[in-house]
This record gives C-alpha cells, structure tokens and sequence, in this order.
C-alpha cells in the first residue's frame, strides 16, 4: 500500500527520509520539548495499490508545493494548542528562526504563551526546522467522536538545589528556597470542534530549611525602612516554616477559537514583553493565575499593518506568610500591620503593532490595575479600568479609585534578519501622569526599563552560535527627592502588591529597586544547546539608599555575581535540561565585616536538573 513520507529541507543540507503511519496523525504531534531548524516537508506519492516505494525526494519536489499540500491535508486539525511560558529552547528556537531570516512567522514573540490556533502556525511552532529523532516521533493521540481528538502531553520533572540561600526566579510553580525542590507535570490535551481543552497541574515540592535572612541586630532606623518595603508587598523571603508544598492547576485552559480569536479560562503563566531575562509586567516568575482571557493566536492584518492582542481579568492570592519578625516595635508601636484578608482582582491588556512600513520593527503597550475585590467599584470602569484614559491622577491621590493601582509599559522589538540580530526595549512606569505636560518634564518619573540585543553567528557548515545582553532598571530615579515614589510591585494602599502567591508577576529581580545585567554566549548544534552566562544583580537599592544613606556607607550595597552554564539535549523521545550558577553575593542582607552576624559575603551553589518524557 502506498504510505505518505516525510523529509527535511534545510538551504544547507537535506535530512533524513522519514516514513510515517499517517500523515495527518504527524500533524497532531504536540510537544513541550524543543526541536528544531530544518522545515518540514511532507509528499504522498501516487502508485499502484499494494507497492511501497521510496524515492530521492531531494532531486524530485519543490519544498513549497510540498509545504502547501501539508498543509491542505492538515488544515482542520490543529486548534489553540499552546507552548508554556518557560519553554525555553522550544520557544528560544521559534525566535531564533525568526531573526536569523529561516522562518516566514510575523509573530511578535512579545505575547507569551505562543498558540497555535491554524496549520501554518502550527507547523512554524511546534516543528522549527531541525530533523532528530526526537522531533520524528509521534506523540499519543487517541480519537475523540467525530472532529475530535485527545493528546497526551509531554511530562516534566525538574530538580533544582540551593546550597546557601535562595536564588533563581522565571521558573513558574517553583518557589525561592535553599536546599531541594521538585517541580512536576503532565497532562492531556482535547479538542472537538471550536472548543480546545489542556489540562497540565503542577505539583511543587520543598525542603525549604532556614536560611541567613534580614539581620536581627540592625538598628530600629533600618528595620523602619525595611517594614516599609515589606508592608507593601506580599513576597516573603522564605516561603514559610518547614516544607512547602503545593499543588496547581498549572498551564491548562478551556477555550473557544475560531479563526484567528480566542477566548476562555485559563490558568497559563503569561509574558508579555519583549525581554528575555526579565519583563516588566508580566513573566513566568509566579504561578499562573486564573483568569478570562480574550486573545489573538497569530497576528491581524489590517491598512496599517498586522495587530495581536490580549485581555485579560484574573484573581491573584495572597501568600499567606507573614513577613520576618512581626513582634518587633519601635518607640512602643508595632511595625507590623496585617495586610487585608482579600483577594486581588487584575485587569491588565496588552497590544502590538507591527507597522506595515518598517518590515520587522514590533511597538507594543501594555497595562495592568490590580485592587482587593472589595474595593472594586459596581460599574463598567471599576471592572474593566483598562478601557479608561491612561492619564490621570499620580500615586498621591489614587485614593480615589479605591485604592487602586496600575503599570504600565511601552516596549518595542526590532527585527534585522540580515544582520541576524534583534533589539529589544521596555520602557514603564508604576505611577500615573498627572498630564501629558508632566511627561515631558519628568519622564524619567517612577519609570523602570529593558533594553536587550542578541546576535547569531552562523558558519559554513550551519552552527550557530549567539552572543547576548540584556539589563534591566527597577530602582527609583532622582525625582524621589522632591516626589511621592512607590518601589516597583508594591503599593501603599493595595499592600499585597503585584504579586500571585507570595512572587512578583513582573521581573523577577524585585520587588523594589534591584537592576541587573547579564552577558552570554550560547552554541547550537540541532536541538542541543550550550550556554554561559555572567550576571550582575544589585539587591533592592531603594531599601539601601532608605536605610543606609545617613552613614554613607557607599560600600555595603547588596550585589549577587553569577556565573551560570547550561546544557539542553534530547534523547529519543527524552529531553534533559541541566544547569548550574555559582554565585556569589557580595554585602548579603547588606552586611559589613563588623556587623555581630559576620560573613558579609556569601557563596551559593544552585543546580538543576530537568527531565522530559514526550509519550
């Protein structure tokens, strides 16, 4: 019987010829895992009934007459499966397509999860262009009645291990903690018509023993302007007494999509930014939230050029973990003020243009108003904000909204295919303008940024290899001498902060004023990735600059030094992650060599370990 193949086209070499039991059921491959660079290609061959017949496919078939029969025979077959924020070398290789000129996807890859809600993006998504082993395989999918199908999706166990203190952040579920923590999934995947169906829990797991936290002996000044911080937000240094665990709904959602919308439940870690290390508004840094979500899954062309959306309306919890310390007082009054029993409601929207004038340039607008849910007004504005002007009132009177509060961004992304490389910013803010007059005098008013660039080298024989930087800005600017300034993901009134189970939402090196920077090099070889990086990350100067200003003490900032190497390879239908940073934390906790706890350095070991299974 005649059987449909499958073979890779690269513009440097052809892969390997791949039989399949059926071509449609190779379009509904999903997978977690990374794979690729090559383009897949897919030929039925005409001949006689009862023979087989493989042929040399590279002499024989236009790749595009190929493609586009791909997608003919496949084009009800995909609807919104989705890639996890977090996916590293998966989503790492979409974006790496895109600017190295190998891929026709005109995603802006500033709206994360990626879905994939058509055959084209789908096969740009799920199957970059790399032929292994590992991108060959089949996943499980059983049928589901008529138009229906059911995928089971990939499972995960990631390790990782702390020897001093916590560090790490972007890793979802996963909590800061020293010593061993486990992170697990799995799941499956349904569809049937207009309507897609994931459900991926996730479990957590740590040991979480005590570790060196803010000192005990420091003066009632210092821990004043600590508590300032602390009573603003909802992020506690250590999750709690003893062993934390924790179970999820994870990366699952139910939704209803019909061509190029979509809209459901969901429970998906979400970024939204062009960043790498760090965005401002939203990251995988917390646990997904549950919330209604109204998006676009690839981009709208219109006059001026394509637009992709997202609404969101969520509910984010508190951790319930107290702060450190909470019996302290000063002058007989208590620092510690317990934060309301409530729930926060968030309405945040993010939107990007792609202007039809300047191939390859992304400008995007972001925004985001979090309230506790008693506090929310009974009407269109008090649940829906983000439809209101963004101009208003500043921080000192948001009192009259409720006690709301609201972030904001303007990021861009630029494109250069030629030069393989991209450029990316995020410039926000976390206070509002009284005017368009106060913009322009003060723009630098409460504002944080990103600003990145990455570079591919691509040699003779199609190895890649990237240099990187990224740095990010969270600390508050010089107008805070003569002008009211929140931190960034704190708040006065909403005194959880921006902030899903105890974790900033944002970038993940505050909350406060912390900044960073990291220089990297990666290497490519298929799906196999090697990285190092080094990473400056400066802890929380607000509090510095607040507590320890008076004694110009310039040299006791807190300032973390890492160097950080990664490994990612496929084995089969395995994919392994490992990585590991040695940091060291120069100041820890902003001591000195004469404070009683001594050691005012500190070194840290952290190693990870992940593991994949595709079925």
């Amino acid at each position: 019987m005649c059987q449909p193949f499958l073979y890779t086209f690269d513009t440097h070499w052809f892969g390997i010829i791949r039989r399949l039991q059926s071509l449609k059921n190779y379009f509904y491959l999903f997978s977690i895992p990374p794979f690729s660079q090559t383009v897949l290609i897919a030929h039925t061959m005409k001949c006689k009934p009862g023979t087989r017949t493989i042929k040399n496919y590279k002499n024989r078939l236009l790749p595009a007459v190929s493609l586009a029969l791909l997608f003919l025979m496949a084009q009800v077959s995909v609807v919104a499966q989705s890639l996890p924020v977090g996916t590293t070398l998966l989503e790492e290789t979409v974006r790496r397509l895109q600017v190295t000129g190998r891929s026709n996807n005109t995603q802006s890859q500033m709206i994360r999860p990626l879905v994939a809600a058509s055959p084209e993006q789908f096969d740009s998504l799920i199957f970059p262009q790399v032929d292994t082993a590992f991108s060959r395989q089949q996943a499980m999918r059983l049928s589901w009645g008529k138009n229906g199908s059911i995928t089971v999706l990939p499972a995960q166990l990631r390790q990782q291990y702390n020897s001093s203190f916590a560090y790490g952040w972007n890793d979802g579920a996963m909590v800061p903690a020293k010593g061993y923590q486990a992170f697990a999934s799995a799941g499956l995947f349904l569809r049937k018509g207009i309507l897609s169906i994931q459900l991926q829990p996730e479990a957590v797991l740590a040991a979480n023993p005590a570790f060196p936290l803010f000192p005990q002996s420091y003066s009632d000044s210092v821990w004043y302007n600590f508590y300032i911080i602390q009573d603003r937000v909802d992020a506690p240094q250590r999750m709690g007494d003893g062993v934390y665990r924790k179970l999820l709904a994870g990366q699952s959602s139910v939704r209803l999509n019909f061509k190029k919308l979509s809209f459901g439940i969901s429970s998906e870690n979400l970024w939204w930014g062009p960043g790498v290390r760090n965005s401002l508004l939203m990251t995988n840094n917390a646990p997904g939230f549950p919330h209604l979500t109204f998006n676009t899954t690839a981009p709208v062309q219109t006059r001026i050029g394509t637009f992709e959306w997202q609404v969101i309306a969520g509910r984010l919890k508190g951790s319930g973990v107290l702060p450190q310390d909470t019996s302290r007082r000063i002058n007989d009054s208590a620092l510690f003020t317990p934060k309301l029993n409530d729930h926060r409601y968030i309405n945040a929207f993010v939107l990007n243009w792609q202007p039809k004038w300047i191939k390859g340039l992304y400008l995007g607008f972001s925004r985001a108003f979090y309230q506790y849910e008693s506090q929310i007004p009974k009407n269109l504005n008090g649940y829906f904000p983000v439809l209101g002007a963004w101009l208003g009132n500043s921080a000192g009177t948001e009192n009259q909204s409720g006690g709301r509060d609201q972030l904001l961004s303007f990021s861009f992304r630029l494109v250069l295919p030629e030069s393989k490389a991209e450029l990316y910013g995020e410039y926000g803010r976390n206070d509002r303008s009284l005017n368009f007059r106060d913009i322009l005098l003060e723009p630098e008013h409460s504002r944080a940024y990103v600003l990145g660039l990455r570079k591919y080298f691509v040699n003779a024989k199609g190895r890649e290899k990237a240099l990187f930087f990224e740095a990010t800005q969270l600390q508050k600017t010089s107008s805070i001498i003569i002008r009211e300034q929140e931190s960034w993901y704190t708040h006065y009134q909403v005194r959880h902060g921006y902030t899903h189970l105890g974790q900033v939402l944002g970038a993940g090196i505050g909350p406060g004023g912390s900044n960073s920077q990291t220089l990297g090099m990666s290497w490519y070889k298929g799906v196999n990735r090697t990285e190092f990086s080094l990473e400056r990350v400066v802890r929380n100067n607000d509090l510095f600059f607040a507590a320890f200003s008076g004694s110009r003490e310039f040299m006791r900032h807190w300032a973390d030094l890492s160097l950080n190497g990664s490994k990612q390879w496929t084995r089969g239908r395995y994919l392994f992650s490992a990585d590991a940073s040695l940091v060291r934390a120069l100041n820890y906790q902003y001591k000195q060599s004469f404070t009683p706890e001594g050691n005012k350095d500190q070194f840290n070991l952290r190693l990870g370990l992940t593991a994949g299974y595709r079925f």
